[in-house]
């Protein structure tokens, strides 16, 4: 059984992590009234106090169950019911809330013998460069921890530099993402990394694997919709976790590799009462998870806004996480980083981008579908954003593009790179043109004088 880490000796090593810790222990080790009580808190029947206990006798030991009895319960039952078919297991971790509860829970289980131990536990941890500076130190302490388990192997998972965010925006010329048309990034920057570096773990390893990731239902509603059309697949049945088996028949580790998401039904106030109060304490792991669930808004947060991802990420809306962030006094310096989506949305305008003055024609002899297409920042465009990403990021006291990405912007920018069937040639996205049609047909522009050529 691995060494315990002391929530004193973290504490004061972490000097982000709030001493209210240890006051919610306490009064959670005095049975408080049920009005003072975290969200989700039910106890089991053997753990209750009686208020006839006088103050001096020992209060009653707190298991994981304390979170929520038949979550925790129902999280173990999904577990233990495929623990056994497979041979190895591997762990997704974002550094987010939800994967990093479940990691967290899952090393709980395994110490205090609630789940077999391993051989071997892969965790993956996607590092994008693009984390919000709380989530980063939190995932770098649990790193350190995971690393005194001599049964877990931790696999930090990075793109290749090309590909990386900042990069293939400054340096390659491609337009932040958006929802519509350019969903680029999750894939490019996590998913297709940690695929690999999977593939590359258990290529050569006899037997089936088991990966766990945190999904959760109510997390948002297209994967809600994805839950609900794959929760029934391969043998799986609601309330179990969400198990699948992606291609039996398949070569390779897609044949035998099976999905298990064992937080499915867990609320996010089960989320939050395991990160802020159970899993720093050291009978859980001592795990440096307040500072995490801080960063999400904490008590405060709902399940629409307790989901963040990459510092300005051009996908959401509203950059909720990272306002709640700069809120803090210890964070306060992180304000400059408010400025990374307003510049998002200004490189994705015409001005800033390039245009495909007609029809194309695809590899076939056919046209495209959408002749005049918009496409890749202009190298002023990319030169301009480059200089700002660096002046907030100086500003912030943060690393957003560090100097081997920096170095390879500029090489690429010096080197006029561009995307794929684009050469820097193309009008400016802002100009006037005669308007091309998919079947061919053009309509010139009327009164050209007025627009100029």
């Amino acid at each position: 059984m691995p060494e315990r880490l002391n929530l004193q000796a973290v504490s004061e090593e972490n000097g982000s992590l709030s001493r209210s810790t240890t006051t919610q222990e306490n009064q959670l080790r005095k049975n408080v009234s049920p009005a003072s009580e975290p969200h989700g808190i039910l106890r089991r029947p053997e753990a209750s106090v009686s208020p006839e206990i006088a103050p001096d006798e020992p209060a009653a030991k707190l298991t994981v169950y304390g979170v929520c009895e038949e979550g925790v319960e129902l999280t173990l039952q999904s577990l233990r019911a495929y623990w056994s078919e497979h041979q190895h297991f591997a762990i997704a971790w974002s550094g987010g809330k939800d994967s990093t509860a479940l990691l967290t829970l899952v090393v709980h289980f395994i110490d205090a013998g609630l789940l077999p131990q391993p051989e071997c536990l892969h965790v993956f941890y996607a590092d994008t460069r693009q984390e919000l500076p709380p989530i980063q130190i939190a995932a770098e302490q649990i790193m350190a921890l995971i690393g005194r388990r001599n049964w877990i192997k931790l696999h930090v998972v990075r793109a290749p530099l090309d590909k990386r965010f900042m990069v293939y925006i400054l340096g390659r010329g491609v337009p932040p993402p958006n929802n519509n048309t350019m969903r680029w990034c999750t894939r490019q920057i996590k998913v297709d990394p940690m695929a690999a570096a999977l593939e590359e773990a258990l290529i050569g390893l006899p037997g089936k694997a088991l990966m766990l990731t945190g999904v959760r239902q109510g997390e948002s509603a297209i994967r809600d919709g994805r839950i609900a059309m794959s929760c029934s697949k391969d043998g799986a049945e609601c309330g179990q976790g969400w198990y699948q088996q992606v291609l039996p028949d398949a070569k390779g580790i897609k044949g035998r590799l099976a999905t298990l998401v064992p937080l499915l039904h867990w609320r996010v106030c089960w989320i939050w009462d395991w990160l802020k109060i159970f899993a720093p304490m050291p009978e859980f792991g001592g795990w440096p998870t307040q500072i995490l669930a801080d960063a999400y808004g904490g008590d405060d947060a709902t399940e629409i806004n307790a989901r963040t991802g990459c510092i300005g990420c051009p996908l959401a809306s509203r950059d909720t996480a990272l306002e709640t962030i700069v809120a803090m006094e210890q964070w306060a310096h992180l304000a400059p980083l408010l400025e990374l989506k307003p510049l998002y949305r200004w490189m994705r305008k015409p001005q800033q981008r390039l245009r495909k003055a007609g029809a194309e024609l695809l590899k076939d002899g056919s046209r495209a579908k959408n002749p005049q297409r918009m496409g890749p920042l202009t190298i002023e465009a990319r030169e301009t954003a480059l200089a700002t990403v660096l002046d907030i990021q100086r500003r912030a006291r943060v690393d957003l593009i560090n100097t081997e990405e920096d170095a390879r912007i500029r090489e690429l920018i010096a080197a006029r790179t561009f995307p794929d069937k684009w050469n820097g040639d193309e009008p400016r996205a802002d100009l006037w043109l005669d308007a091309v049609y998919g079947d061919g047909t053009e309509q010139p522009i009327l009164f050209r004088e007025l627009v100029g050529t």
